[in-house]
């Protein structure tokens, strides 16, 4: 039996941010509380959104205090600023990191007996739909207004508590490129970066079925071709756009499917040295790709070196995995992302912890082939 757990209502194009109003108004929704982070409301990207919030004629109250990797604390102080504004609705602008904040928020919201946080780690047993969120991504890479995962640091642990939950996805997505035009060109490279392991690792995971496959090869097909133009060219409206639904994509592949040890490794880079996460999946995706070649998922590389423009006839799977995985190191290094996680402030005495906290991931158990604590050190060395 396949299950498959999408949103209920997505908006996409260029401009589409002017349906909130409508959106608010048709549902009845009488106060919002809108979350985003700091750096938005400087780059006046989240003035976009609130003159609509405006238009509308609903109060609201703007809750920004969100930090990249967002912790257990900002999800408690969100909380705070809920109660406060008393708002029906929550809606956030932001990459992945306002978003998972929002989504851990509204599952606490209807579920108070998880509300010190930390109990959502893993597949937590909630009995109610969160309240309603409207989710509007400024970045193109995590997807996390289409999938049934967030992820919240536990600094105390310092691990990132990847919460697996069919009652946090948001009610609405806004995909609009239109907030995303003022990403940096690292932020833009490195949240791409992100959606195409989201599509490749939801490929080859243990769990990928026809329908997973084929949002995954549409995704990464996209993102393959258009990421570079997004990242030279950050006002290239098609860029932007084709980024935006790729992402998307993914996320509505790799959610109900899972993903891999990419994941399970790049995890605690963040927990532990707060690392972005799609920088950390970027830097590790080859060297995984490469070594989950033993597999049963080998077959579906030819696939992979197909949507990237390969050649594949007369090859071997082996050979096509082979140039399927120089095509993402060429993307990867195209795109500016680092070779060396040393460059990072990684140490060789890091590994073990890293390894260990790797190994004990969610999303190992997706992985096509069976790892183990001292296969996924050896992985770090080789990136260190």
């Amino acid at each position: 039996m396949e299950r498959v757990i999408l949103n209920e209502t997505s908006y996409f194009g260029y401009g589409s941010i002017s349906e909130l109003k409508n959106i608010l108004n048709s549902r009845g929704y009488k106060k919002v509380l809108a979350l985003t982070d700091a750096e938005l409301i400087k780059f006046g990207v989240f003035e976009k959104v609130e003159n609509v919030l405006k238009v509308a004629k609903v109060k609201y109250m703007v809750f920004s205090e969100i930090q990249a990797n967002p912790t257990v604390e900002n999800v408690k102080n969100a909380l705070k600023a809920l109660k406060k504004s008393k708002a029906d609705v929550l809606v956030a602008v932001g990459g992945g990191s306002v978003i998972d904040t929002a989504k851990a928020v509204s599952v606490i919201a209807t579920n108070p007996d998880f509300n010190d946080v930390v109990s959502l780690d893993g597949t937590a047993n909630t009995k109610h739909k969160g309240m309603p969120l409207i989710a509007c991504p400024t970045t193109a890479g995590t997807a996390a207004e289409v999938t049934i995962n967030y992820v919240i640091t536990d600094t105390t642990r310092g691990k990132k508590m990847v919460c697996v939950d069919p009652h946090d996805i948001p009610s609405v997505a806004i995909v609009d490129a239109s907030l995303m035009e003022t990403m940096p060109k690292g932020i833009t490279a490195s949240t791409g970066m992100d959606a195409l392991t989201h599509a490749l690792e939801c490929l080859i995971t243990k769990g990928a079925t026809q329908l997973s496959d084929m949002f995954a090869l549409e995704a990464a097909k996209t993102i393959y071709k258009y990421l570079p133009i997004a990242v030279k060219d950050g006002k290239n409206r098609e860029a932007r756009e084709k980024m935006a639904y790729a992402q998307y994509v993914a996320g509505m592949g790799f959610s109900n499917v899972g993903l891999g040890i990419v994941h399970s490794m790049a995890h605690p880079l963040g927990g532990r040295f707060n690392i972005a996460h799609g920088l950390a999946n970027a830097m590790i995706l080859p060297t995984v790709l490469k070594y989950n070649m033993e597999s049963p998922s080998l077959p579906k590389y030819r696939l992979m070196a197909q949507i990237f423009g390969v050649k594949t006839e007369g090859l071997t799977d082996e050979q096509c995995a082979k140039k399927a995985i120089a095509c993402v190191e060429k993307l990867k290094k195209e795109v500016g992302i680092p070779e060396k996680l040393s460059e990072l402030g990684i140490t060789e005495k890091d590994l073990d912890v890293l390894s260990v906290d790797a190994y004990n991931d969610v999303c190992t158990g997706g992985n096509p082939r069976e790892t183990s604590v001292a296969d996924i050190k050896k992985l770090y060395k080789k990136i260190l």
